[in-house]
């Protein structure tokens, strides 16, 4: 297929499945603690239209959950058909990792999911209260295993290797917290929020726009600014910590994202170029001197290795790195300045009366999904030529698979995921275009009561 081998077509299927799978995770994880706020806010101060975005967003879950777990299941399944080399040496540590995600983070989620959808009514407001609050906290385990699992093949430590080649777990808890897993958990969930919050957001922009009195609109796009707001700054602090334990345990990674295959004194910043591997050098490079110095060592003439440092087979490919780097961070600052605009219209009193503001919120809706996808590539690809850090090659990880079988299996991916999940995002996309506040009396959408439970009890 288009002259790749198998090993090509098999890390090609990984990559879409995986790009598919993580919106998934992303948005339900933010998501449902969206909605678990929703519902303290409901009970707290008694007005309906927490309640009624929390209708709202729950059946948008729904369907984003479902697909989510869907995917992940066929990923699970792609280790053992394209990747049984990798699932045979590294089973014995990662399978117990994926089966305590099951067992605390899937059953709580599962559990509990049914009662946060449909049993308001019939089991009370405070215990519907506690089961959304479990789905939420299920969501955020389910994401602490994950982040372990990845971290572990990115950063190994508290392992052995036995007489048939096989990593065995010799202490679970270096394992679990292996060096870089605290970073990529943190940056994670706060991508998650993130992304949460532009979709949040972008909706209840589109809303204002058509109707700029909406309550529903204005409550939901008022939160999503005030999440922007104070989780983008700390997502640009969590990646500094997180590119600074990268520069300490992958460095061959970080050269690679910063475009630099020489290592000749302080650092540039390159804003702009072409890495070309073959010819170890960046083309047309557009530079500020010493800040890449500054940002990765914090000061104004440290050094980091250049590539040239690492041999040519060690080596991740750099362009791919250089670029989804970049887009990531370039629309995580898109996204500080949407916090900083809403920051500033809501001092002057404009925040639900500014039309471009809520345009732009708009455009910038998907932007979370784009950064996560962006700094999964980074980090995926950056992992390369390995799928255990500096432990076990790629090359030495697939199933012994010709290249027309595994192009079959990833025809068929893309046929079947972008006509399931095609359809179920289309229809997310016609929920969203129905105001929460939509078939509602006028009555119903008049000023609230901010003191008393009794508006919530009878909702329910």
């Amino acid at each position: 297929m288009f002259g790749l081998d198998a090993i090509d077509l098999a890390r090609a299927q990984f990559a879409f499945t995986v790009s598919f799978h993580i919106i998934f995770p992303a948005f339900s994880i933010g998501l449902a603690s969206y909605l678990a706020v929703l519902q303290g806010m409901a009970l707290w101060t008694g007005q309906a239209v927490y309640q009624r975005l929390f209708d709202y967003w729950k059946t948008i879950f729904a369907v984003g959950f479902g697909m989510g777990v869907v995917s992940g299941i066929v990923m699970s399944y792609q280790f053992g058909t394209n990747w049984s080399v990798f699932s045979d040496k590294a089973g014995p540590v990662i399978g117990p990792l994926m089966g305590y995600e099951v067992l605390s983070a899937f059953f709580l989620e599962a559990g509990f999911l049914g009662v946060m959808l449909f049993g308001r009514q019939r089991v009370g407001a405070r215990l519907h209260m506690f089961a959304t609050a479990m789905v939420a906290v299920g969501t955020l385990f389910s994401a602490f295993w994950i982040l372990s699992v990845n971290s572990w093949m990115q950063t190994p430590q508290g392992y052995g290797v036995n007489e048939q080649g096989q990593f065995i777990p010799l202490d679970w808890f270096a394992v679990v917290f292996n060096p870089s897993f605290p970073y990529r958990l943190v940056h994670m969930v706060l991508a998650a929020y993130l992304t949460t919050a532009l979709v949040v957001g972008a909706v209840g922009g589109w809303h204002l726009v058509r109707n700029h009195m909406d309550e529903g609109a204005r409550t939901m796009f008022s939160m999503a600014m005030w999440m922007l707001l104070v989780t983008a700054p700390l997502q640009i602090l969590a990646g500094d910590q997180h590119g600074l334990n990268t520069l300490e345990h992958q460095p061959a990674k970080v050269a690679a994202m910063e475009g630099h295959f020489e290592n000749d004194g302080p650092v540039p910043l390159l804003l702009f170029g072409i890495p070309d591997d073959e010819a170890e050098v960046t083309r047309y490079a557009v530079e500020i001197p010493h800040l890449g110095s500054l940002i990765l060592t914090h000061s104004w003439t440290g050094e980091i290795r250049g590539l040239k440092d690492f041999p040519k087979e060690d080596r991740p490919p750099a362009a791919i790195i250089f670029w989804s780097f970049r887009i990531m961070v370039a629309l995580g600052f898109c996204m500080l300045g949407l916090a900083l605009w809403s920051a500033f219209a809501r001092w002057r009193g404009r925040l639900y009366h500014m039309p471009l503001l809520h345009r732009a919120a708009t455009l910038m809706g998907p932007a979370g999904f784009v950064a996560v996808i962006a700094g999964w590539v980074t980090t995926e690809v950056g992992r390369q030529p390995f799928t255990v850090y500096g432990l076990l090659r790629t090359a030495e990880s697939h199933s012994p698979l010709e290249a027309p079988a595994v192009a079959t299996s990833l025809i068929a991916f893309i046929v079947v995921y972008f006509s399931v999940f095609g359809t179920g995002v289309f229809y997310m996309f016609r929920l969203f275009a129905k105001s929460p506040d939509h078939g509602l009396d006028v009555e119903d959408i008049g000023p609230t009561r901010t003191a008393s439970r009794e508006p919530v009890e009878n909702a329910g």
